[in-house]
């Protein structure tokens, strides 16, 4: 059975792909919008609120893979990631161009009208649609300025983490090699203990013996002396 946190990661990863495709789908639909000006509005109305709850589940997703206990499940996800934040980049890329798009297609609207006989009105219109494109073009690229700068922080924050694992890694080799010095060190304190030991059996043995003679030669010399016939 799965865990939860996996559960969690791919629920996330889940509604990540279904907001990008979302937001394909609404890119599309601004590259094919003939107008007028109100529907172009809300179409990038839409775009922003996909965007923004595309960026916190990407965000939660790196949450995720800081909380990892194994490192081959924190890179996996972190590449994912990153992934993720270059197919959102793409995105944006692709919502500018279509607001480009769309721009062009009003502006040749337009002309349409003007050779018809509504040049006043026209005239008027696109100046008004050209003033909104580019304040939504500016927004655009301020949007994508935050993105890039959200980006190098990311690039940033992901060095820092290798940074971080590759220190780990090395000082749990210098404990690792610290620990088989230490088990050589026991090793040979083992050896010297048992050593110790035999001699100090040797020494009471002998010890032993000593007395035992000691004793023999105190006994005989009072048997000796005692009874001198026998």
């Amino acid at each position: 059975m799965a865990s939860s946190a996996d559960v969690h990661v791919r629920i996330c990863a889940q509604e990540i792909i279904k907001y990008d495709l979302e937001i394909k789908a609404l890119i599309q639909d601004i590259r094919d919008c003939p107008g007028p000006q109100s529907a172009l509005v809300e179409l990038n109305a839409q775009v922003k609120e996909k965007l923004n709850k595309l960026r916190l589940r990407i965000q939660d997703l790196e949450q995720m893979a800081k909380e990892q206990d194994k490192e081959s499940d924190r890179v996996a996800i972190q590449t994912e990631t990153e992934s993720q934040w270059k197919q959102m980049l793409s995105n944006q890329t692709g919502w500018r161009k279509a607001n480009l798009a769309c721009k062009l297609a009003i502006d040749n609207m337009e002309k349409d009208e003007l050779l018809h006989g509504e040049e006043n009105h026209n005239t008027r219109q696109r100046k008004a649609t050209k003033e909104n494109l580019v304040e939504t073009s500016s927004n655009i690229t301020e949007s994508l300025m935050s993105i890039s700068r959200m980006m190098s922080e990311q690039v940033k924050q992901s060095e820092d983490t290798i940074g971080t694992l590759a220190t780990s890694s090395r000082t749990v080799q210098e404990t690792n090699e610290e620990f088989k010095s230490m088990t050589g060190t026991i090793h040979l304190g083992r050896k010297l203990i048992l050593k110790y030991n035999r001699r100090e059996l040797t020494d009471k043995l002998l010890i032993f013996l000593a007395l035992a003679l000691f004793f023999a030669t105190v006994l005989y010399i009072l048997k000796k002396r005692l009874f001198p016939f026998i």
